[in-house]
This record gives C-alpha cells, structure tokens and sequence, in this order.
C-alpha cells in the first residue's frame, strides 16, 4: 500500500444542543436535533451516512436504541449499533468510528448521544443508577455512589502528591470562567474561589463545586473518509485502556489506564504530549482532571494545580483546557457530556468555535474515562 493509499478519518461536522433543563425533551428528540446540526456542519445529506454509532442513554434504555434512533430520524445506514462504557463511550464510539473509515467500511459514520438525564428522572432514579457502578457484592450493598468512590480516590491522591481539597476548587472555576462563553453551558454563571471552597460538602473532601450537574443535551459529530469544507481535522491516532472496572480492584492511583491509552494513541500519531497545544479531557469532578492530567503527562505529580495557577491552561495560555467549560460547568448528560469534549476540540482545530476561538491550534489530546477511572479512550486530533 502506498501513501496515497491510506485512508484518514476526520472529523467533519459536530453538533450539539443546549444543556441544562430542557422540559418535554426526550433521548430520541435531542438526539435529532444534534445530529441535524452535526450533518449540515459536515455538509451532507442523510442519504450519504453508511455508519451510525449510539450511545446508551439511562432514560431510554432500549435493546437497539441505534436501530430505534435511526427510524426516528430517517436513517437508514449499512452499519448501526448502540455502545456503552461509562462516561468513555463518546471517546469509544469515536474510535470505532475512525477505525471503520479506515477500513473502508463505512466512509461517513453518525456519533450520537443524548437523553434527557436531568428532567426525565427523578432524584432517586439518578442516585440509583449512579450506586451501580460499584462492585455489586460487596461496594454496593454498603450503599456508596460514584461520588463516593471519586472521593476515596481524591483522599488517597491529595495524600500522596500532598495537596489538600483546596487546590480542587481552582478546576471549578476555571471551567465556570471557559462556560460563560459558551451560550450552550448549563452553568454559565461566574464562580469564585471563595464560593467554590464554602459549598456545601458531598464526598468528602469533595464539595458540590467539585462535582458536575446533572444535564439535559445532546452532541453528535461526523467522521468521515473525506475532511468536507474548511480547515480539515484528523484523527491522527488512538488508544484504549482497560485495567479494572471496580475501584476496589485499582491497584495503583497513580495509574489507573490513563497513561496506557495515551501512549498507544501517541504512538500510533507519531506524536508526544509537547506536541499538544490543545487539551480536551474528562471532568466528571475536579479529581477526575487532576488526576487525568497528571497521569497523561500534562504535568508533574501534584503540579497540575500549578501549571493551572501560572495560567497555562486558560484560553489564552499554552495549553487551553476545555474550553467549552467542561462537564463541571457545560453539563453532563451521560455519554453526551463526554463527546463535547470531542466537538470543542475539534470545532477549536477547524477555526469554528465562534467567540470562543483561540488563536490557531494544530493538534489536541482528547481523553475520557468511564466508571470510576475505569474504561480509558485517547484520540490525538491535528489539523491535516
């Protein structure tokens, strides 16, 4: 095979909704309408999309929600089927995506997710989707939930980079500050340390500001065998990683998969974290992207905190983090909150990111997790 034989994926269009409350939406309506928007950003017609990815939805859980997906929006692709792995599923859909690009199979596969998390179920429904995650014989029957099991990991790894809760709360804002200009965020409003340190508690030593809301949205991007109109962005490399599901069988915080996924997705870009002037990553608390920084090697043991602090990751630093404010102040809507991630970075390579654009950008990390640092998906993202 010769060079111009090689067939790259790209990400072509991206969509998403609003989150926050969104009354009397459903999965299936949000889903349209990002994936509407995602198609005409990629500048194609339903006909033309041969691959659709679906991500599972706690309010909606069907057996083929793909298939279900595609009926209501008039989608009849060559290849469907529905995912799931936590809070890493956009990531892994996005993965699969590029892999089937690569392989000739499809040359412009849907990646959707969405539900209605906030409005369409109720308090107890949420907290009792949530205790799932956990081992079901011996974590769950002592009635923890997941932000329980991320403030055990946050107790053990302030403990040993020796850092106390605190240094959490600078994460909370800074997301806060990056959604104020995005008109989509559920949390837009502005939060000040002060503030951020004074919530109330949930898990200690994480406080309310350390945890993400709970969303109405939906997003959808297009990854295709061709880059469409503009700046194109490629997908230049991919890793997972896999080493435990229950935090009870995490052997090492300091090494939870993170660091293995990364690697592999560098390695297949040809590429290493200084190459990075773009960093998308999963949030589902501030633990999380402290934690997920430092062991993707944005910065030293205990130092994320630090490079935060010198500015590096604002938007205008060297390094730019979640612009789009994250799951901690744009929302989290189940495997929708996670693929933002994907869509700011790559809205932020192609020059499409509206008042929020940063000056040029040419290659980002995007890393998710899904369960409690569980399922670990790494994309290199460069502008071609």
């Amino acid at each position: 095979m010769t060079a111009s034989d090689v067939i790259h994926s790209f990400v072509r269009g991206t969509g998403n909704t609003r989150f926050g409350r969104l009354p009397g939406s459903t999965p299936l309506t949000l889903m349209a309408q990002a994936a509407d928007t995602a198609l005409a950003s990629a500048g194609l017609a339903r006909h033309q999309v041969d691959g659709v990815l679906c991500g599972y939805a706690t309010t909606l859980p069907h057996l083929m929600l793909a298939d279900r997906f595609c009926e209501f929006a008039s989608l009849q692709p060559a290849y469907a089927h529905g995912m799931a792995g936590g809070g890493a599923t956009g990531g892994l859909m996005a993965m699969l995506a590029h892999d089937l690009v690569r392989a000739g199979r499809c040359r412009n596969v849907l990646v959707v997710a969405g539900e209605n998390r906030l409005s369409g179920q109720s308090r107890d429904q949420s907290m009792q989707t949530l205790a799932q995650v956990g081992e079901p014989e011996i974590e769950v029957p002592n009635g923890a939930s997941v932000p329980a099991y991320y403030a055990l990991l946050a107790s053990r790894y302030l403990h040993e980079v020796g850092l106390d809760a605190d240094a959490l709360s600078d994460f909370a804002v800074l997301m806060r500050r990056h959604a104020a200009s995005h008109p989509d965020a559920h949390l837009p409003e502005p939060l000040t340390a002060e503030a951020a340190r004074q919530a109330r508690p949930i898990a200690s030593p994480l406080r309310l500001s350390d945890c993400c809301p709970i969303s109405d949205g939906a997003v959808a991007i297009v990854v295709s065998s061709e880059p469409g109109d503009g700046i194109p962005v490629r997908i230049a490399g991919a890793g997972q990683a896999h080493r435990h599901q229950h935090l009870g069988a995490l052997e090492d915080v300091m090494r939870s998969g993170a660091s293995d996924a990364a690697g592999r997705a560098f390695a297949e870009a040809g590429r290493t974290p200084a190459d990075i002037d773009y960093l998308a990553i999963y949030d589902s608390f501030t633990i999380t992207l402290m934690m997920l920084l430092e062991e993707l090697g944005m910065a030293p043991r205990g130092q994320a905190v630090t490079r935060l602090r010198a500015g590096d990751f604002d938007s205008g630093g060297v390094q730019p983090l979640n612009t789009h404010g994250g799951l901690l102040a744009f929302g989290h809507s189940g495997v929708a909150g996670g693929l933002m991630h994907l869509a700011e970075a790559a809205r932020q390579l192609a020059g499409r990111a509206g008042d929020r654009q940063l000056a040029p950008r040419r290659r980002a990390l995007f890393h998710a997790d899904g369960g409690v640092l569980s399922s670990h998906v790494s994309l290199i993202l460069e502008t071609a």
